[in-house]
């Protein structure tokens, strides 16, 4: 049938979908695993866990699909960034998957900053000096780990450790290499400031390959479960948000995606390298002649869950579990819908859980601005909605800054679900928000490249004719005009706040609060890391 299945490692669940040659999907399934938080500031992954995830995802996306192992012409993979691990010389892990949301290297980071190197690594590799970044996790190690720094035969992130499992080699894409903070953008090798900083040769990292490489030759046991042919080719592929990018068509000038689920992101591909004078922004190259720049926030729809489970949904009615969040979730964004923009005189700043772009603050603090006795459950649900599309448009002003206006925003994500959320965008923004039925973007990305690879098609807009359009919104001049006197506002109240944000994390991590509230979100909180 000539299928290909995308392949979306993300940070608490994998996705395996098979999509025809006309991107038409015609199985799916998905696997959840744990975030662990064995103390404040941590976020880890078991990656055999995350291994056997992928193996039940494709298993269950061949069983939904009713698929054979013939008619599977090619996987494509994306996975989330930042990730590190380090591994012995036999492939063995040496600590657990490190994510993007761990914290530990805020030491590392603030020594970076103080001093010059930071500023010329932002403007070789392109990513800005935070936590997130596997050169800070990397020093953190050199630092608080030094036998077991010295130890480690190589430092991987998942998708090289998958890869090496299934095929022996260590291949990281040029597009998650970019994301590292170690990738020079304009050698696309590692950069020798970096390597200097961390005391890594190069052979101590992954294997620097196209993002259209094309493995075979896969652990026969790992394929039979998984229900592929050993000769079932493999194509590296990229990471989630550069594919979610391609999944939504967000590919020329003037076209930029805006992603909001748990976390939130707004991304647009340039034709060349473009870092930002003031640091808001990452650049991360994808294929030699194409490179994503935007930025990540932290705080997405976790914000909206947060109130809905703190203040809302313990007092529902109705079913328990997902359903009665469900219902919570409706119930908010109907009564949100009822008030007027700019939740008459309420502003929330939704850094629950630190910022990344454009401010890259990891002690930036949530908080509720104007309240009166006057607001209610409503504005306090439509301020946290309008608090993360406020945050998501600090990102977008800063890349129409780089690389001129936005001319559309295409809609991803849980909060394209929302057509009331959709159409806040449009009119917090000013700008035209159209919502693509691309099911699963990064996925479909994924299945992209793939096809790429395989010579189903010839370039990525391709497949943009046979992305349909859920619904398109126009902004309203009139909400426009009110937003903007409120996002200014915005923007003066974190600047006001930036100077005490250190004091209260401080008295935060005295107390163990960020370790308590991750155990409440959900996440498994483990007394000691899985070594």
């Amino acid at each position: 049938m000539g299928l290909y299945i995308g392949l979306d490692i993300g940070t608490t669940s994998t996705k395996a979908f098979l999509y025809d040659e006309k991107g038409k999907i015609r199985g799916g399934s998905q696997s959840a695993y744990a975030l662990l938080v064995p103390e404040a500031g941590r976020a880890e992954q078991r990656p055999d866990e995350l291994l056997d995830a992928v193996v039940d995802a494709i298993r269950g996306a061949m069983q939904d699909a009713k698929a054979h192992a013939d008619d599977i012409s090619a996987v494509g993979i994306s996975a989330a960034m930042h990730s590190l691990m380090a591994v012995d010389r036999d492939g063995h892990p040496l600590t657990p998957l490190i994510t993007w949301a761990d914290n530990r290297s805020i030491g590392q980071v603030n020594a970076l900053r103080k001093g010059r190197e930071a500023g010329k690594l932002y403007r070789a590799t392109g990513t800005p000096i935070h936590p997130m970044s596997p050169l800070t996790k990397l020093l953190w190690f050199a630092d608080r780990e030094p036998e077991l720094f010295k130890r480690a035969a190589k430092f991987v992130s998942f998708k090289e450790y998958l890869l090496h499992r299934l095929f022996g080699r260590y291949a990281l894409d040029l597009s998650l290499a970019s994301a590292t903070g170690m990738l020079d953008l304009h050698t696309l090798k590692w950069n020798d400031s970096a390597l200097h900083l961390t005391e890594l040769s190069p052979d101590r990292l992954g294997e620097i390959v196209p993002i259209t490489e094309r493995l075979s030759g896969m652990d026969r046991k790992l394929a039979d479960r998984m229900g592929l042919h050993p000769d079932t080719p493999w194509i590296v592929g990229a990471s989630d948000g550069a594919l979610a990018n391609v999944g939504v068509g967000a590919l020329g000038k003037g076209e930029t995606a805006v992603t909001i689920g748990t976390s939130g992101a707004v991304r647009s591909f340039a034709d060349r390298p473009a870092t930002d004078p003031d640091g808001r922004t990452f650049c991360y190259a994808f294929e030699p002649d194409r490179w994503l720049v935007g930025g990540p926030t932290n705080n997405g729809g976790i914000a909206l869950r947060w109130y809905l489970e703190k203040f809302v949904i313990d007092e529902e009615e109705g079913e328990s579990g997902d359903l009665k969040e469900k219902q919570a979730l409706d119930r908010i964004v109907k009564l949100a819908d009822s008030v007027p923009p700019g939740s008459e005189g309420l502003l929330f700043l939704p850094y629950l859980s630190g910022e990344r772009a454009p401010y890259w603050n990891a002690d930036a603090r949530g908080a509720y601005f104007g309240a009166t006795l006057h607001h209610g459950r409503a504005h306090f649900g439509r301020a946290t909605m309008e608090g993360v599309l406020f945050a998501v448009r600090t990102v977008s002003d800063a890349l129409t800054e780089l690389g001129g206006a936005n001319r559309t925003l295409l809609a991803s994500g849980g909060f394209a679900k929302s057509d009331i959320w959709t159409q806040m965008l449009a009119d917090l923004s000013g700008t035209q928000v159209v919502v693509p039925d691309t099911y699963e973007a990064s996925a479909f990305g994924a299945a992209a490249v793939a096809m790429k690879a395989d010579g189903a098609i010839g370039d990525y807009a391709d497949m943009k004719s046979g992305i349909g359009i859920l619904r398109t919104h126009e902004p309203d001049s009139g909400r426009f005009k009110t937003y903007e006197q409120y996002y200014s506002l915005f923007k003066r109240v974190y600047e006001q706040l930036e100077p005490v944000f250190p004091e209260i994390a401080e008295l935060q991590r005295g107390t163990g609060v960020n370790e308590e509230e991750a155990s409440e979100n959900g996440h498994s909180k483990p007394k000691s890391a899985d070594k």
